[in-house]
């Protein structure tokens, strides 16, 4: 098949991850999204000594699918390795972001202002701005993706917010080798036999998105939930294609003469929605300029379920989007990717890692980027790289061994999000409207 730079799929999944393409900064970034308890910090492993590469603002398209990542996974080549942890932490920023608390009036939406996001996170030496939230209409039946709050009066009865849009500030997309736009898709961190039930139904393309092919089918309900929209919510009065469409506009427009990138990246049910993204950019032309040049896209999908019928599958290959597919030897008996190179992560190589197998623990995006971090190459030993703390595979889930003494779901915000007034009461503090 043919490979065009100008589109690539890279998918990894966690038990199925889905890693598509992208562009990368030239150094291992080794800072983890969340501090940990300084008594783990004894038991943190020295990264592995890995040789100087090229700077990968020359680099970036090789590592991108340019040549179908021939000759970069067996061994894995460490700028691929850092290229997919550092987006993989870029989409659980999702997670560490988002309000899952049924007792805040906020619950359903994010917790920091776009403006401070990443500073909030601790992530604003990744260098990019957040350009604008993503939202959706909850009126779908999803209750395990969708988070509403107890409280009478709330702030949206019909949105979810559900991911964000961010650009390469100058100095990292000087050494990125151009300007990176990235979309980011929040998934579900519970167990995925839920999305079966969006599974069921076949619905052609083209009834949400431009397709002139009929028989190009995904399942209806991401498809819903992608182009869905409440005209009376201030939130989603457009669905969340649209949120995309406008604001990829504005900014390629804002830079008419850098070099662009267009990087997907989404775990779980995020994972869907960042395929049909990336389809739908590429199929309807969004990633071309006004001078005919077209911008590459890629997509780093984690831990998802397949998508699309075979017409799907053909009319992604025809439009030259190599995929690649990092999946667990264990997988959920539905989940499955019909398109890509195919590399298998076994949670049994990392001695961090319990043997037992559990479905949730298995979805866990930390275990994840924890396996990607020691994979070496088929049948080499598994050795941490990049600096990543194992304590981060236990921030939502209890998947560590235990001798090594990190409680289950041990991230936490204090006292619950409740701030005390002046006059010694406890309350939640009012946060600003993010539209």
């Amino acid at each position: 098949m043919a490979i065009s730079p100008a589109h690539t799929v890279l998918s990894c999944n966690s038990y199925e991850q889905k890693l598509f393409r992208s562009h990368a900064t030239p150094r291992v970034l080794s800072k983890p999204t969340e501090a940990v308890p300084s008594e783990t910090k004894a038991d943190k492993p020295r990264p592995k000594p890995e040789p100087d590469h090229p700077p990968l603002a020359e680099t970036w398209r090789e590592f991108h699918g340019e040549n179908n990542w021939e000759g970069l996974l067996d061994p894995m080549h460490p700028p691929l390795r850092a290229e997919v942890i550092r987006y993989g932490e870029m989409t659980q920023a999702c997670y560490d972001a988002f309000d899952f608390d049924p007792y805040s009036k906020y619950c359903g939406s994010c917790k920091y202002a776009p403006q401070e996001f990443f500073k909030r996170l601790g992530m604003d030496h990744y260098g990019y701005d957040v350009a604008r939230y993503l939202f959706a209409t909850s009126n779908i039946n999803l209750p395990n993706f969708f988070k509403k709050s107890r409280w009478p009066q709330v702030w949206s009865t019909n949105a979810n917010w559900i991911g964000y849009i961010a650009v390469s500030n100058d100095e990292r997309s000087k050494s990125l080798g151009r300007r990176d736009i990235i979309i980011s898709w929040r998934g579900t961190v519970t167990n995925l036999e839920w999305v079966a039930d969006l599974m069921d139904i076949l619905t052609p393309v083209s009834k949400h998105i431009p397709c002139p092919d009929p028989t190009v089918k995904a399942e209806a309900g991401f498809l819903d939930l992608y182009t869905d929209k409440k005209v009376d919510c201030d939130y989603c009065h457009i669905s969340a294609r649209e949120q995309i469409e406008t604001e990829v506009k504005k900014i390629v427009a804002r830079y008419p003469n850098e070099e662009l990138s267009i990087s997907i990246m989404g775990h779980s049910l995020g994972s869907a929605l960042a395929m049909l993204s990336g389809f739908d950019i590429v199929e309807t032309g969004l990633n071309v300029t006004t001078d005919g040049r077209k911008i590459p896209v890629c997509i780093f999908s984690f831990a998802g379920p397949r998508v699309g019928n075979i017409g799907f599958k053909e009319r992604v290959e025809k439009s030259g989007m190599p995929q690649f597919l990092m999946k667990f030897i264990e997988g959920l008996p539905w989940t499955y990717f019909h398109i890509g190179v195919k590399l298998q992560l076994d949670h049994k190589k990392s001695p961090y890692l319990r043997t037992e197998e559990d479905v949730g623990n298995f979805h866990n995006l930390e275990a994840h980027l924890h396996l990607i971090d020691g994979y070496h190459g088929e049948g080499k030993k598994f050795e941490l790289t990049t600096g990543r703390d194992p304590a981060l595979v236990n921030k939502s889930c209890d998947f560590l061994q235990d001798h090594l003494m990190i409680p289950p779901s041990w991230r936490q915000v204090e006292n619950k999000g409740l701030v005390r007034t002046p006059d010694g009461r406890w309350t939640e503090p009012e946060r600003p409207k993010h539209v």
